[in-house]
């Protein structure tokens, strides 16, 4: 269900962003959106759109955290003074609770992305919950609060689960753009122009990638730039 464009400009907050040490050089975080913690969904893949102007996009993450790969996106970001959502696999935030923990403090926000990455469709409701329920552990576990957000394992929606999400509060964090990256033969250049092509087609929105992955880690000082060169602004999700 799309949800009008008047009543998603009633669920935000938006917050210009400030960045002293962040010269016009780098790519920069321009504003965040503060979203309430609500059963609300955004992603056009799937729901309504978040209100973003043209030509502006928030980053997400998914799969994390991995000790190899998430310390070289975090930096890749830092260099680049961009953040991101990183939407976290409670048995990864379980093994990996200060890097996890380091996510947030680097001023990034942070949700979840199941517990163990399944086909949620090939699930009972009962394993489907239970599913959520590990993941939102972790999650309580590591930082001390709920999460606010929450994105399906591929993507693949259930009645079970969408139901159990909106009865906590949680947001549903569905996508507008990919670079479909999970191919470990992937180059830099090919996951370049993947994102370049995505959005010269979208033209703004949410873009899925992938912290738990090496050609993503590797090319994202290189898609950073793709996204300044064609005057992409970055908008930061944060949750109240």
């Amino acid at each position: 269900m799309r949800v009008p464009a008047l009543i998603l400009a009633a669920m935000v907050t938006t917050v210009t962003a400030h960045a002293a040490d962040c010269g016009p050089d780098k790519l920069n975080t321009a504003r965040t959106i503060i979203l309430k913690r609500e059963g609300a969904a955004y992603g056009t893949n799937q729901h309504g759109a978040l209100p973003l102007n043209k030509g502006e996009v928030v980053l997400t993450f998914d799969d994390g955290p991995s000790p190899e790969y998430t310390p070289m996106v975090l930096k890749a970001l830092s260099e680049q003074c961009a953040k991101a959502t990183f939407l976290m696999i409670g048995q990864h935030i379980a093994q990996q609770p200060d890097l996890a923990r380091r996510v947030v403090s680097a001023g990034h926000s942070a949700g979840i992305h199941s517990d163990t990455h399944p086909h949620m469709a090939a699930l009972s409701a009962e394993q489907q919950l239970e599913d959520l329920q590990r993941s939102r552990a972790a999650y309580k576990t590591v930082f001390g609060m709920e999460t606010p957000a929450y994105r399906f394992p591929f993507l693949e929606e259930t009645p079970t689960l969408l139901k159990a999400l909106k009865e906590a509060n949680i947001t549903v964090a569905s996508i507008d753009l990919a670079i479909n990256d999970w191919i470990p033969e992937d180059t830099t250049a090919i996951l370049a122009q993947r994102l370049s092509d995505s959005l010269d087609k979208a033209g703004s929105g949410i873009i899925l990638m992938h912290d738990a992955n090496g050609p993503t880690a590797k090319a994202l000082p290189a898609l950073l730039k793709v996204l300044k060169d064609k005057g992409y602004k970055i908008v930061h999700l944060d949750w109240q």
